[in-house]
């Protein structure tokens, strides 16, 4: 059963879903964001007869995302999910930071109507483009009666925004919800749910609202190195470093001591690992707090959050 009546709301920011190549063979020599999510939305004729109004936030390749691209469309979200007439939304978006836009919108907002993110890995020229049928399980999703908070539908599945995450680097099914799983699946438009769907407190879009927010950085441990990338975040003003650490988030020690007079210095540091799966725990005796099932790009939205808030 599906919502038939409530509008879902389109809010386009470019990325590869509405890139273009010269060649229709070629998937990987395109030019991202170069078609507007009207025009996205007419190549997706099962559309033709759902409530939509389409509305266009940004333009940019998501390896481009920022500050003032994340606040515009936080605060674009948050005006769309108080009308009482929409359903749902639906953000088309590049693959490259989609995971960390989904945390940013799931943390901030934490909504009771769906917010579904998707994408594309191939452009809208290619020979078998993937965006139409994303963008229409997407659709899907935001009209399903039960659907709630920030997740990602892409290659027919749907991912909770805690755990989405990019995991290859050209093929279709590069997503993947890594220990947890996906949220649900979709089977010729219909939901096959796993598990709830995310929730928790929203933290408020007027968090965001501010013009200029702290620098947050992220340094990478392996072997050889130091703490020479850390000292120049502190000395360019960073407030936050998110630490990548090695297996369980251990720290070559030279890079250690630097984080650990970051920290003496006021800086926020926070552990995580650079493994693809696998929590960092905390234990009796940490020093440097640990990131726990955070990604380390996630984990540096997460510290930028703390920061507004502080």
């Amino acid at each position: 059963m599906q919502r038939t009546d409530g509008v879902i709301v389109v809010l386009g920011t470019g990325g590869t879903i509405a890139g273009t190549a010269a060649q229709a063979g070629d998937n990987i020599g395109y030019t991202a964001a170069q078609l507007g999510v009207a025009q996205l939305l007419k190549a997706v004729p099962a559309l033709a007869g759902v409530p939509l109004e389409a509305e266009q936030v940004a333009q940019v390749d998501s390896k481009d995302m920022d500050d003032a691209v994340w606040r515009a469309l936080v605060q674009r979200a948050a005006h769309h999910l108080a009308r009482p007439e929409v359903a749902g939304l639906v953000v088309t978006h590049g693959t490259d930071t989609l995971e960390e836009t989904a945390w940013l919108l799931q943390r901030v907002l934490a909504p009771a109507k769906p917010v579904v993110l998707t994408a594309a890995m191939r452009p809208a020229t290619s020979l078998q483009p993937d965006g139409p049928q994303n963008l229409l399980d997407a659709v899907a999703v935001a009209r399903h009666p039960d659907a709630r908070g920030v997740v990602a539908v892409l290659g027919g599945v749907v991912h909770g925004a805690a755990d989405v995450a990019k995991v290859h680097t050209y093929r279709i099914d590069a997503f993947d919800s890594g220990d947890a799983g996906p949220v649900a699946r979709i089977e010729e438009g219909r939901l096959r749910v796993f598990r709830p769907w995310p929730a928790g407190p929203a933290l408020g879009a007027a968090l965001v609202a501010r013009e200029t927010w702290p620098r947050v950085g992220i340094v990478l441990s392996h072997a050889g190195a130091d703490g020479l990338l850390v000292d120049a975040l502190v000395r360019q003003g960073a407030r936050g470093i998110v630490a990548a650490g090695t297996g369980h988030g251990t720290l070559h020690h030279e890079l250690e001591a630097a984080l650990l007079r970051a920290q003496s210095g006021g800086v926020r540091v926070l552990r995580c690992s650079r493994v693809g799966r696998g929590p960092v725990l905390a234990q009796a005796g940490d020093v440097l707090p640990a990131g726990g099932e955070l990604s380390p790009v996630k984990a540096r939205v997460e510290l930028l959050l703390q920061l507004l808030s502080s």
